[in-house]
């Protein structure tokens, strides 16, 4: 049986299976959801679901595994349905293996859809026949088939497996090439083989022009730290491609890390005039905005994040304190208190809403001139933050930026002792994100401490890189099993991402060596979950799920349940 032969008998097979799928369907509409839904009865398939609004779909998605999700293109909130798809991928609340199909009207949408970062399986355009909708069902499914094994890998933490998927994809099925050089790129890119990323993507580009290959580019650079590089390729490809709205995000993120705070936020905005409904896109700007203290801007993106977000799971108390911060900006001390009433409110019963609301009820407080008041506030936010702290078995429970904001509450009641502890824990656990240090730095300058942030700052920096040089030049002594305890005792200490992966990774590299030991895998998954709670996408945490991967198929180890949280994406 040739190629084409054996493609046409895996269609059949999955066109008899479709009665084996689960579907949800999604549409603010209830008659469209049934419509859809007789259709789908009609071929046999019965496990059909309907979600009329994304809180609905977050929720379903949660807690059922969903082979289908065909979703309209304009969704109850104003957002669409590719922002949804966005959402679901970048959160890992729908696995890559599942089909997204987005049904539209609009006949235009797929030049849109066509430039996005993440781009749906297939699109119908109303009317369709029930024909048309099994035809294209199963072409979706058989193109997930092909890709299957990349998946299985990347859920794995298998990367080089991963690859070698990806090359075999790209000889034996040519339809299908495309999608497997992206995941290969992206691979590539988290195990540090940059240079054989950047040597793909400029072969793409040889051929055609294709925006995500120019934007493995533009990633590539910033890697490699090449800042001007990596800024030139984004303008470039915004230039090219107005549409593709990652390009204008990861142009804010260059600029940002660059120190351009004014520029970062221009590139947002410009995302958000074409998108206005991305409310992750309208936290940035609200933050840049109030930076660049633009308090207009940032108190219409924050306003906006809490209409979207409020009773949805994917609130957050950082827009609540955001928000009610422009307000304290302004001098408009009752725009503050209405927000502070809201998250009492919203966040009844929640530890974390009520330390929330304590803080910022201090600041407030102190901008009016209670000092007494602002004082009572912060002792009782510092005792439920040490709560928080011992529930969560954290130093810095919940909200990161909401323990700064206590510290800045603690420095303007005089607590400057309590503040600085706070303060220190945040930034050791976080010292490698410019985000996180650049609230911290404002703290410090807004409370008129500039002198003593910078110097703090630069006595976490310095024990970091001691810590982690003992633990390394211990390694390259050979003594593999002290350097495994000096790590653990870092990252014990320190339980940032870079002490938790060194420690991980050097007990997958003594276990190597050594042998399988129950005990260390277990500690060493524990700092690895760990690790990718805090960054999931970060390339040294899918590195070291790569390596646990590798040592645990040495010995013939079941994976234990840690989730690959891969940055690849669904072409």
């Amino acid at each position: 049986m040739d190629v084409s032969e054996n493609t046409a008998a895996l269609l059949a097979t999955m066109q008899a299976d479709l009665h084996k799928q689960r579907v949800l369907i999604i549409d603010r509409h209830p008659p469209a959801r049934e419509s859809l839904r007789l259709m789908l009865a009609n071929l046999g398939i019965t496990q059909v679901h309907g979600a009329g609004s994304s809180a609905d779909v977050l929720r379903q998605v949660r807690n059922n595994p969903f082979d289908i999700v065909l979703s309209d293109y304009i969704l109850e909130d104003g957002r669409d349905g590719q922002q949804l798809l966005e959402e679901l991928r970048h959160n890992h609340l729908l696995p890559l293996s599942a089909v997204y199909m987005i049904v539209t009207s609009e006949r235009s949408y797929h030049n849109v859809v066509s430039l996005a970062e993440l781009t749906p399986d297939d699109y119908l355009i109303k009317p369709f026949t029930a024909d048309l909708l099994q035809t294209r069902l199963t072409k979706a499914l058989y193109k997930k088939h092909v890709l299957k094994p990349i998946y299985t890998h990347m859920a794995r933490g298998a990367f080089e497996q991963a690859i070698q998927a990806c090359d075999l994809v790209i000889m034996e099925n040519p339809a299908y090439q495309l999608e497997a050089q992206r995941f290969k790129g992206e691979l590539l890119q988290t195990l540090g083989r940059l240079e054989e990323a950047q040597g793909l993507y400029q072969g793409l580009l040889t051929l055609k022009p294709i925006p995500w290959a120019k934007m493995g580019l533009a990633m590539v650079a910033r890697t490699q730290n090449r800042l001007e590089e990596a800024e030139k390729l984004a303008q470039e490809l915004i230039e090219e491609n107005p549409d593709f709205l990652s390009a204008y995000d990861f142009l804010s993120l260059v600029r940002e890390s660059q120190g351009h705070l004014v520029e970062a936020q221009e590139a947002l905005q410009e995302a958000a005039l074409r998108a206005p409904h991305n409310t992750l896109r309208l936290r940035l700007v609200g933050d840049l905005a109030l930076q660049n203290n633009e308090l207009e801007v940032a108190e219409r993106a924050f306003s906006k994040v809490l209409e979207r977000h409020r009773g949805s799971s994917l609130r957050s108390v950082d827009d609540y304190t955001s928000l009610s911060k422009v307000h304290l900006e302004k001098g408009n001390l009752n725009g503050a208190r209405e927000v502070i009433k809201n998250l009492r409110r919203d966040w009844r019963g929640e530890k974390q809403g009520e330390l929330a609301a304590l803080v910022m009820e201090s600041l407030s407080y102190q901008k009016e001139g209670d000092e007494a008041k602002a004082g009572q506030l912060v002792e009782q936010a510092l005792k439920l933050h040490q709560e928080l702290a011992a529930e969560q078995d954290s130093t810095v429970p919940g909200s990161r930026r909401l323990t700064v904001d206590l510290a800045q509450a603690c420095m303007e009641t005089g607590k400057d002792e309590a503040a600085h502890q706070l303060l220190r824990q945040v930034a050791t656990e976080h010292h490698d994100d410019f985000r996180v240090i650049s609230h911290i730095e404002n703290v410090f300058e807004k409370t008129g401490q500039s002198d003593v942030g910078r110097a703090m700052l630069e006595e976490v920096g310095a024990e970091i890189i001691r810590l982690n040089n003992e633990g390394v030049l211990t390694a390259r002594g050979g003594d593999l099993k002290a350097a495994v305890d000096m790590l653990m005792n870092a990252a014990d200490r320190v339980p940032n991402v870079q002490f938790l992966v060194n420690a991980a990774r050097a007990i997958f590299t003594l276990m190597d060596q050594q042998g399988w030991d129950v005990d260390l895998a277990a500690r060493a998954t524990d700092y690895l979950k760990r690790a990718q709670t805090k960054a999931p996408r970060n390339p040294k945490v899918l590195l070291t799920l790569e390596i646990h991967a590798q040592v645990a198929r040495k010995y013939g180890i079941s994976i234990l349940d840690v989730e690959a949280g891969s940055n690849s994406q669904s072409p």
